[in-house]
């Protein structure tokens, strides 16, 4: 038996929300119906964040009830309040995801607080979540550097993990959010966090591409005991902070990295090339996956 990875699908929400054309909920209902098929066991399906803020996360509780559940597979909302968890709640999501930064500029910026007052505003949403028997995600951003303070420091990201791990949650996802990490910063990170945290079953990777480097820092943490990865559909989701890059890594480059080191992962790649292509169809711009439209070209012959 080869060993298992867990690919975390983040594409119809981490990757839609950056596109500026609404997305029909019709669809984002499909996307997920179709990337649970495939066989990914954890699929972040909406945000229950202010329509101001994002409005293409608005029709949230309209996604989670159109779509069609999957016996064993875990779909994941993003909140960053008790209002959003409510609404989580009450739309039968099976996992909350509270977000924090390892960089205090970055948290000023982004939600207008720092990182001590932002686990605070948590603290009430992960204890809900635990009294409803809900999993509890905590996302740290800037983990490998940040658009206003350039390096985060390993021990940064230690002091959130601990805080995140404190509040009560079972998975913590290190996210190079501008996607500035290398392989030897990511291994500096995940050797620290490996400290407080379980690198195998509680910590996560989460890279962004913006400079090519996604999947060599995924290799890099797959040495470090890293089991756990994030992956957009492809490539879904721009990154705000480097005009013009992508954003996160495409999950059919992942998934042919993976099938390639002989590790298991559960998911059909012919499938998530093909949905690769009907998401891009749809929102009207071509693939971000070179492993996808490679295989889509091979297939067409």
């Amino acid at each position: 038996m080869s060993e298992h990875i867990k690919i975390v699908e983040v594409g119809p929400r981490d990757g839609l929300q950056n596109e500026k054309a609404f997305v029909d909920t019709a669809v984002k209902v499909e996307l997920v119906n179709r990337l649970a098929s495939a066989g990914f066991s954890n699929v972040e399906a909406a945000a229950f964040v202010s329509p101001k803020w994002v409005p293409q996360m608005a029709d949230g509780s309209d996604v989670m009830t159109a779509i069609t559940r999957r016996p064993g597979t875990i779909y994941s909302v993003l909140v960053p309040n008790m209002r959003g968890f409510e609404a989580a709640l009450a739309a039968h999501a099976d996992e909350v995801v509270i977000f924090g930064a390892a960089s205090e500029a970055f948290s000023q910026r982004n939600i207008n607080c720092s990182i001590a007052e932002s686990i605070e505003r948590f603290r009430p949403v992960a204890a809900a979540a635990k009294q409803a028997g809900l999993r509890l995600r905590g996302s740290i951003s800037c983990s490998l550097g940040c658009p206003y303070q350039g390096e985060t420091p390993p021990s940064a990201v230690v002091d959130v993990a601990e805080r995140l791990l404190a509040l009560g949650c079972d998975e913590i996802d290190v996210a190079d959010t501008i996607g500035v990490g290398t392989a030897a910063k990511v291994k500096r990170v995940l050797q620290a966090v490996g400290r407080v945290a379980d690198l195998s079953t509680q910590v996560s990777g989460h890279f962004h591409d913006t400079y090519g480097q996604a999947l060599a820092n995924i290799l890099a943490a797959l040495e470090c005991g890293v089991r756990i990865f994030h992956s957009s559909v492809a490539g879904l989701g721009g990154c705000p902070y480097a005009k013009g890059a992508t954003g996160n890594v495409a999950t059919e480059d992942v998934l042919y990295l993976l099938n390639g080191q002989g590790l298991e992962t559960g998911v059909n790649l012919d499938a998530v090339v093909d949905i690769g292509q009907w998401i891009s169809e749809r929102i009207g711009r071509p693939t971000s996956s070179r492993a996808g439209r490679a295989l889509a070209l091979k297939q067409q012959n």
